[in-house]
C-alpha cells in the first residue's frame, strides 16, 4: 500500500513540576529549601529516512505525543527529561500546517532532522529561590 499524504496531530510533552522541600537533619534544627526542578517535556522531531518510500506508518497511528518530563524531589533531584517522539519519514516530505497552510520544510536529503516542536520547561524547585539569610 502506497501513502503519499497524512494528516497528524502532535503535542510536545510538558516539563515535570518542581519540588517544594525542605532539608532534615538531625541536628540542623533550621533546614533550607532543597526542592529539585522539574525535568524538560520531550519535543517533536521529524527525520528523513532512506530506507522508507511511504507515509503508511502514521495512517492510524495519526496522534503522536513526546514524554512528560519527571517531577523534581527533595535532595536537590532534577526530574527525569521526557522523551522525544522521533517520526521517520521517507525523503522528500513536505511539512505543512494545517490550520494555515504555511510551508514548514521539505525534507530532501537523508537523515534530514527538523525539530518541530520543542518541549516544555521544567518547573523551578525551591532550592531555586533559596536566600542567604
Amino acid at each position: 500500500m502506497f501513502i503519499d499524504e497524512v494528516t497528524v496531530t502532535v503535542k510536545s510533552g510538558a516539563g515535570g513540576n518542581g519540588c517544594m522541600s525542605f532539608r532534615r537533619e538531625k541536628f540542623i534544627p533550621h533546614g533550607g529549601p532543597d526542592g529539585g526542578d522539574g525535568g524538560d517535556g520531550g519535543g517533536i522531531i521529524l527525520r528523513s529516512d532512506a530506507n522508507l518510500a511511504t507515509l503508511v506508518d502514521y495512517r492510524y497511528k495519526s496522534r503522536i505525543e513526546a514524554g512528560r518530563g519527571g517531577h523534581g524531589k527533595g535532595k536537590d533531584l532534577t526530574g527525569a527529561r521526557g522523551g522525544a517522539a522521533i517520526l521517520r519519514v521517507p525523503p522528500g516530505t513536505v511539512v505543512r500546517d494545517d490550520e494555515t497552510g504555511e510551508f514548514l520544510a521539505d525534507l530532501v536529503g537523508p537523515d534530514e532532522k527538523l525539530v518541530l516542536l520543542k518541549g516544555g520547561r521544567g518547573g523551578r524547585g525551591n532550592a531555586r529561590f533559596a536566600t542567604s539569610t
